[in-house]
C-alpha cells in the first residue's frame, strides 16, 4: 500500500505539472501580432505596402512586407485575406498572392500562375476562392479561382459574370458581388460550394461593391449606382444606390433600401447588426431591422478623399487616402464622434485589418 500511494502521489503530482504548465500563456507569436494592419494600393510608380499600428496606437511601422523580407510587393496592393496562420496580400497589377506568416509576416509561398487581375479572396478548409476581372478588353473572361492551400496551386477557375469583386461564404454557398470591373454590373452570383457551379444570378442596384454577413446571417449588400454622363463627360443622370438584403439559404433578396437619386454611398462596414455606411464623407448608422435609411447622420468624416472603413469596440476607423504622400488613419469614438487618434500609413491606404 505505500509504494502504491507515493505512485499515486507522484501521478498527482505530475498531472498538477502538466496541467498548469498548458495553462501558461502562449509567448508572442511575432511582432505584427494584436494590432491594426493597413493596406495600401500604391501607385502605377511606387509598390504596395502593408502598414502596422499596435492596438494602444504607440507603434507604428510603414512597409513591414518590405521590411521583413527585403522585396517589395509590386504596385496595386488591392486586398489581404488571412486563415488561422496565414495572411494572403492580393496584388492586382502584378498577378500574384504573396503569402506570409501572418504575425511575423515572413514570407512563406507565393501564388503566381493562373490568376488575371486578382481582386478578393474568402477562405473555405483548405480553399481559397480567388475573384479575377481578367483583361481590360475581353467582358467575357471573369472567374473565380480555386486555390489549394497546401500547394498553393490553382485547382479549378470558375467562370462569372463581368467584374466579380467582393467574396464572402454562407450555407455552403460563395456570394459575390459584380460591380463591373472597368464598365459597370448589378448583379451577385451565387455558387454552389459542392459543385463549384453558378446556380443563382441575383440582380441588385447599379455597382455592387461591399458585402457582409450580418448579426442574423442575412448577406447585406451596399450598391453605389451610377452617375451617368453625356458625350462631353458631362452628368446626365444617375442610377438608384441602395443597401439590399438577401436570405442566404434561399438567395432572395428580402429587402432594399433604396437612396435618393444622386446619393452614391462609398464605404460599408457591419458590427453584428449595426451597420455603418458613407455617403461622400458623411457617416450614417443603421440598424439591419430598420425599415428605411435614417434621416440623419452620424457624423462628418475629416477626410480628403474616404477610403476605407471598420468599427471595433464602438471605435470607427476611417483611411483618408493620398495618392502622392502618406496616407492617413482616423480613429473615431462612435459615442461622442470625436477623433480619438490620427496616424500616418501608406501611400493609397484603402484597407483595414485587426490581427
Amino acid at each position: 500500500m505505500r509504494v502504491s500511494k507515493f505512485l499515486m502521489a507522484c501521478f498527482l503530482a505530475s498531472s498538477i505539472f502538466i496541467s498548469c504548465s498548458d495553462d501558461e500563456p502562449d509567448g508572442p507569436k511575432g511582432n505584427y501580432e494584436n494590432g491594426i494592419l493597413v493596406s495600401g494600393e500604391g501607385s502605377s510608380s511606387v509598390s504596395g505596402s502593408v502598414s502596422f499600428i499596435s492596438n494602444d496606437y504607440a507603434t507604428v511601422n510603414d512597409n513591414i512586407y518590405s521590411t521583413v523580407n527585403n522585396e517589395e510587393l509590386g504596385e496595386y496592393v488591392q486586398s489581404v485575406s488571412f486563415d488561422s496562420d496565414r495572411a494572403y496580400i492580393i496584388a492586382d497589377n502584378q498577378n500574384t498572392i504573396s503569402v506570409v506568416n501572418r504575425y511575423t509576416f515572413e514570407k512563406v509561398g507565393a501564388i503566381t500562375l493562373g490568376l488575371d487581375t486578382p481582386r478578393y479572396m474568402t477562405i473555405v478548409g483548405n480553399k481559397g476562392y480567388v475573384t479575377n476581372w481578367g483583361a481590360t478588353d475581353n467582358n467575357d473572361d471573369d472567374f473565380v479561382a480555386v486555390v489549394n492551400l497546401s500547394s498553393l496551386q490553382v485547382e479549378e477557375t470558375i467562370s462569372v459574370d463581368l467584374g466579380p469583386e467582393r467574396i464572402v461564404s454562407a450555407n455552403n454557398k460563395l456570394f459575390v458581388s459584380h460591380k463591373g470591373a472597368f464598365g459597370s454590373n448589378n448583379k451577385v452570383i451565387v455558387i454552389n460550394l459542392t459543385s463549384n457551379q453558378v446556380e443563382k444570378e441575383i440582380e441588385v442596384k447599379d455597382l455592387p461593391d461591399e458585402l457582409f454577413i450580418n448579426g442574423a446571417g442575412d448577406l447585406v449588400v451596399l450598391s453605389e449606382g451610377k452617375t451617368i454622363y453625356d458625350a462631353n463627360w458631362n452628368i446626365s443622370g444617375h442610377t438608384l444606390g441602395a443597401i439590399s438584403f438577401i436570405n442566404t439559404a434561399s438567395s432572395i433578396v428580402e429587402k432594399e433600401l433604396v437612396f435618393n437619386e444622386g446619393e452614391h454611398p462609398s464605404q460599408m462596414t457591419i458590427d453584428g447588426n449595426d451597420i455603418y455606411y458613407s455617403v461622400g464623407n458623411d457617416i450614417f448608422s443603421l440598424n439591419s431591422n430598420a425599415a428605411a435609411l435614417p434621416s440623419s447622420k452620424l457624423m462628418t468624416a475629416e477626410a480628403g478623399y474616404l477610403y476605407g472603413m471598420e468599427t471595433r469596440n464602438n471605435n470607427l476607423f476611417l483611411l483618408d487616402a493620398n495618392f502622392s504622400g502618406k496616407s492617413k488613419l482616423k480613429i473615431y469614438d462612435l459615442s461622442s464622434t470625436t477623433m480619438l487618434q490620427e496616424i500616418e500609413v501608406g501611400l493609397g491606404a484603402s484597407k483595414i485589418y485587426f490581427n
